[in-house]
């Protein structure tokens, strides 16, 4: 048996393509696991738990059929998919992590996050992220009519200041975790290995702390291939695409 973990995957309507990708990981890979991480940005956008679409609810069913098969489904909140809520879990039958959650992952006491809240040079989606998760702000949010909500939603998204695949190559260190934070994360929690998505930079290395070995592992986004992390109970991991 092994242990999946996925991120980012941005499922949307406009994407139909990821959508079948995710049913076929669903129905070959993750049937077969004995449980699967989702580490955020499961949707390209959630507005609330009362939003559906067809997409939403296909994904809703996949999610249940897993559950209900025995295998336990981890979801962590992403920065697209933050207002997800105890609705969606109960009809998934997924267990919401907390950011960051560690795990002991096959006897690696392991850090799992999905990433954006440790791009600590990235000063400007800081405050944006600080301001749009305040309880209060997400209360008055979620109470409005739902066609409003959307078109708030691609407003924001328009106008987001975060977008990674447009950043210029000589900004991207900007928009990823830098190797100080890493550092502190690792030591903070004393773990072995940090897991974590947001960047989409996927690549699997390691760092020399204190005399220690702490393996940093990146996952990809769903872009036009699907990607997960695969790890087996002899300490084994990879990335792969298919």
């Amino acid at each position: 048996m092994t242990t999946l973990i996925i991120s980012d995957l941005h499922l949307s309507p406009a994407h139909p393509e990821l959508v079948k990708l995710f049913l076929s990981f669903m129905e070959t890979q993750a049937v077969n696991a004995e449980r699967l991480y989702i580490l955020g940005d499961l949707f390209e956008h959630w507005i609330g738990d009362d939003d559906e679409n067809t997409t939403i609810n296909i994904v809703i069913d996949a999610l249940r059929r897993l559950t209900l098969s025995g295998i336990p489904v981890y979801f962590m909140h992403g920065n697209r998919d933050f207002l997800i809520g105890k609705n969606f879990l109960k009809k998934t039958g997924c267990e919401l992590l907390s950011d960051p959650t560690v795990i002991d992952l096959y006897g690696k006491k392991t850090l799992l996050t999905h990433g954006d809240a440790f791009c600590i040079n990235d000063t400007a989606y800081l405050i944006f992220r600080k301001i749009i998760r305040n309880t209060f702000i997400k209360s008055i949010y979620l109470a409005l009519p739902l066609w409003l909500r959307r078109i708030i939603a691609k407003i924001i998204r328009a106008t987001s200041p975060r977008n990674i695949e447009k950043k210029p190559n000589n900004q991207s260190e900007r928009y990823d975790i830098p190797q100080s934070e890493m550092n502190r994360l690792a030591t903070n929690y004393s773990v072995d290995q940090i897991i974590h998505g947001h960047t989409h930079r996927p690549s699997i290395h390691h760092f020399l702390l204190d005399g220690h070995w702490v393996n940093h592992i990146v996952l990809s986004d769903w872009h036009k291939e699907g990607n997960v992390l695969i790890c087996d109970p002899h300490g084994e991991t990879r990335l792969v695409y298919f």
